[in-house]
């Protein structure tokens, strides 16, 4: 089995591959604090608690966007799975002509799911990724990386709006029934779930415009479920994707 890993700022999202198959998937809170030690001992737990054998793995494979924490599971995967995992970077076979001055500065989750999309589907396409921070990227039909935005997450606006206001509440990010809201909880999800999803849209279009053509648009990330309902613009759902694209450059990588 694969065990792939994709180290975000908020969550961290694991998943093992048997044949290209996903057969597990868990999403863990991002901590610094947490030693491989720890890591190690929840991800075991997970994959035996799955009906899985942690000595099934035979290989592994991480993306960060959290520098601190990559050696920190880089060390888990090799003391508790006995093999050093390969590090996604900018020189990896992404299928994709990068059209960007920096690739450096491209965000290696971007790049996975730019490389899984693109693989998938083969078209012009827009990906956005719900997570810490909500990001778009740009592809050709010809499979150009054009660059794309980044844009506060849903659940940063959230947390900052409790926290720079005196009496806003915390809500769940769930969809309330009407735009007009008749409550202080429904009137603050509906801003942001319907605010965040006009935003959403408007960065679509905008882009598409840019492009030059019609886009399949593709969301992914944590919330993708909660805002593609309430878009106008996004055409599938990939919750996964980041993981399927470790997957795939795994076996370009490796030949397997």
């Amino acid at each position: 089995m694969l065990l792939a890993i994709d180290i975000g700022n908020s969550q961290i999202v694991c998943g093992v591959f048997e044949r290209q198959t996903l057969r597990h998937s868990w999403r863990l809170a991002t901590d610094h604090a947490k030693t491989p030690d720890e890591y190690g001992m929840i991800m075991t737990s997970l994959i035996r608690e799955a009906g899985l054998r942690p000595t099934d793995v035979r290989a592994g494979i991480l993306s960060s966007v959290a520098p601190p924490l990559t050696p920190t599971m880089e060390s888990m995967v090799e003391t508790f799975f006995h093999h050093l995992p390969l590090v996604v970077s900018s020189d990896f076979p992404f299928g994709l002509i990068l059209d960007y001055p920096n690739v450096r500065e491209i965000g290696t989750d971007r790049l996975v799911n730019a490389a899984a999309a693109f693989d998938r589907y083969r078209t012009t396409l827009i990906i956005v990724d719900f997570g810490t921070a909500t990001t778009f990227c740009g592809i050709t039909k010809d499979g150009r990386y054009l660059g794309g935005a980044i844009a506060p997450g849903l659940q940063s606006s959230a947390d900052a709006l409790h926290a720079h206001t005196a009496k806003l509440p915390t809500v769940d990010l769930t969809r309330p029934k009407s735009v007009i809201g008749t409550d202080t909880i429904s009137s603050v999800q509906s801003g942001l779930i319907f605010g965040h999803a006009g935003m959403v849209d408007e960065m679509v279009t905008r882009m598409q415009r840019e492009i030059g053509e019609p886009a399949r648009v593709v969301a992914t990330g944590g919330l993708a479920s909660t805002l593609a309902p309430v878009s106008r613009t996004i055409m599938d759902i990939r919750p996964l994707l980041t993981l399927e694209g470790l997957e795939l450059l795994f076996r370009r990588q490796t030949g397997g």
